[in-house]
């Protein structure tokens, strides 16, 4: 029998790194997906306030078992 994935595409961001933007959007997609296999990070971005950054962003893709 084979597995069949499928994948997602994501947005999220943080105010602390693009890694926990990433765990992030992991941790919300867990929340109604079962079988997480990889995220694929496609895009940084961040938000600039007073030359300091303020949000991390990242566009991703997540993958996932189909049942």
């Amino acid at each position: 029998m084979s597995n069949v994935v499928k994948v997602i595409e994501v947005l999220s961001e943080s105010e602390k790194s693009w890694e926990d933007a990433a765990q992030q959007a992991v941790n919300r997609a867990a929340k109604t997906l079962h079988g997480i296999k990889s995220i694929y990070i496609e895009n940084f971005e961040a938000k600039i306030e007073d030359n300091r950054i303020v949000k991390y962003r990242i566009n991703a893709k997540i993958s996932f078992l189909l049942e």
